[in-house]
């Protein structure tokens, strides 16, 4: 495990930021998604709050990713504490305690507030989704490529995004989410104040996700992301079999 943890980050540097110029959109969405949980082995602990008409929701969530798998276990509040989430190959299940079994879920399936369970999940837009150039943008007077991505496949968190990355960090900054029928309903921002280190560089990882509601009600859920580490995770951390131990 420890030799292809290895051979992945190093397989990382000839991705790195400083011929952003010559990338195609692919290959930035690529780079993004790195700041986003793709990677070999990493751990994170995620508490979500949810301010809707005066009254504030919380929870706190474990969280192991190891490329575009995903571990989970609810922490707090109590009411949940011992639910796990699995995703496997971008299909999720769902687990709590005295249920006979795991049942699957959808990404899109709400988790609190205007976060849905795919929200907590390790970024894969760069295989999810086909990215098309939009004009540059600059989104708190940083220049962005923007992007418009359309979905590839059922499984994906949302149909369509419009997607605003950093021309000099090469992160995600910006989100609007799009309906089918072609409404935005809601538009999240990313801050980087995490980082981890990758082959002797440190990589800026996110530390935060706030989701505004665009339809109605202007609801505001946050994602703070706190305690990043990298480390090999042994396969039955990502065994559906084993899910309710």
């Amino acid at each position: 495990m420890i030799n292809r943890l290895c051979l992945f980050l190093i397989g990382l540097s000839f991705l790195w930021p400083g011929s952003a110029a010559a990338l195609t959109p692919q290959e930035i969405l690529q780079i993004a998604d790195q700041s986003r949980g793709n990677l070999a082995g990493i751990t994170w602990t995620v508490e979500i709050s949810s301010a809707k008409k005066k009254k504030t929701s919380a929870m706190t969530i474990s969280v192991k990713a190891r490329g575009f798998d995903i571990a989970t276990e609810n922490l707090a509040p109590p009411k949940y504490k011992g639910n796990k989430l699995l995703m496997l190959k971008g299909s999720m299940w769902f687990y709590k305690p005295g249920l006979s079994k795991p049942v699957p879920i959808s990404r899109r399936q709400k988790l609190l507030g205007n976060a849905v369970y795919g929200d907590i999940a390790a970024t894969n837009y760069a295989a999810d989704y086909t990215a098309s150039p939009l004009p540059d943008e600059a989104i708190n007077d940083e220049p962005c490529y923007k992007f418009d991505l359309k979905s590839k496949n059922k499984k994906s968190t949302y149909n369509r995004i419009v997607y605003c990355i950093s021309k000099e960090r090469l992160v995600g900054v910006k989100a609007d989410y799009y309906t089918v029928s072609g409404k935005k309903f809601k538009t999240a921002f990313m801050e980087y104040e995490n980082t981890v280190v990758i082959d002797g560089h440190l990589k800026p990882f996110i530390s935060s996700l706030v989701i505004y509601d665009e339809l109605m009600s202007r609801d505001i859920t946050t994602l703070s992301l706190t305690d990043p580490g990298l480390k090999a995770l042994p396969d039955y951390l990502f065994n559906l079999n084993l899910l309710r131990r």
